[in-house]
């Protein structure tokens, strides 16, 4: 394990510069979208607008950060959930797992610190409030069931998009956009997390952890729960790599079986608990 640690440090902090940028922007849209000082409020003063405008704004940067060197190396989860998902799959190593869950948690509170240092008191005034997520009006069990569905939708076309040859390199865009849509449609009711990293970095600056457990337990029960579907539908063999995108010659460290085609020379296959390696080109699959 600390073998393992010392040789793929660089990709855990490439998750915690991913996740960090990310509270950044949402820190910085947050203040400029929601604070009563904001020429924007006074500019957009319908708050649905604003919600979308956020929602575009987030959704951008996700495609960003997907498709960056940062993400390219990492393979971009800036999620615990989905870094468990993968090893769920069979695709992360549990040493890596730690790295990867630490640097996230770690880059995200990160991010809203160097945050509160550049936007100082307007990040914590009550609209902004450090871009927590909380319930809506309706209540934990209505975040919950909303977090568990984004989630399972996320994931699911996730694993569709990222493990077809084809497409693989439309996996920011396909996630990108449905944050975008989430945060229009959706964020009203849930708070809009998606990212238990997320949500703990802005309770620590914020105090505030209400209805944590939602935020916790949703992520990781719907994309459990979209990997189940997908591998019962597909075959764990269908699931080639943990890396969201895989452009550029970065070093793959993961139990990868995407690499075996000859346009991706950086991936290697890696056996999975003394199993032989799987070859996705004599595997029957519909990706």
């Amino acid at each position: 394990m600390l073998a393992t640690l010392r040789t793929n440090w660089p990709m855990y902090l490439c998750e915690a510069a991913g996740l960090g940028l990310f509270m950044i922007v949402a820190a910085v849209g947050g203040v400029l979208l929601f604070h009563p000082a904001s020429a924007l409020v006074m500019t957009l003063p319908d708050p649905e607008l604003r919600l979308w405008a956020m929602g575009l704004t987030m959704g951008l940067t996700a495609v960003l950060l997907i498709g960056s060197p940062l993400g390219k190396r990492s393979g971009a989860h800036m999620n615990p959930a989905t870094t468990l998902t993968f090893w769920r799959l069979r695709k992360v190593a549990g040493a890596d797992v730690f790295g990867y869950i630490a640097g996230q948690l770690l880059g995200g509170i990160a991010g809203v610190g160097l945050a509160r240092w550049l936007l100082g008191e307007a990040l914590a005034a009550p609209e902004v409030a450090f871009v927590k997520t909380v319930p809506g009006p309706d209540g934990a069990a209505v975040a919950f069931g909303t977090e568990f569905g984004m989630t399972f939708v996320l994931m699911s076309v996730v694993l569709r998009v990222s493990q077809n040859r084809r497409w693989n390199h439309l996996t920011g865009l396909a996630a990108g956009t449905l944050v975008a849509l989430f945060i229009g449609l959706l964020a009203p009711l849930s708070g809009m997390s998606l990212n238990p990293a997320r949500t703990i970095a802005s309770a620590v600056f914020a105090g505030d952890a209400t209805a944590l457990w939602v935020y916790l337990l949703a992520p990781f029960l719907g994309m459990g729960l979209a990997a189940e579907v997908f591998v019962r539908g597909r075959g764990l063999r269908s699931v080639l790599c943990a890396r969201l995108h895989h452009g550029g010659a970065y070093r793959c460290i993961f139990r990868c079986s995407f690499g075996m085609a000859a346009t991706q020379p950086a991936c290697r296959q890696t056996s999975i608990a003394g199993e032989p390696a799987l070859n996705p080109w004599t595997t029957t699959t519909s990706s």
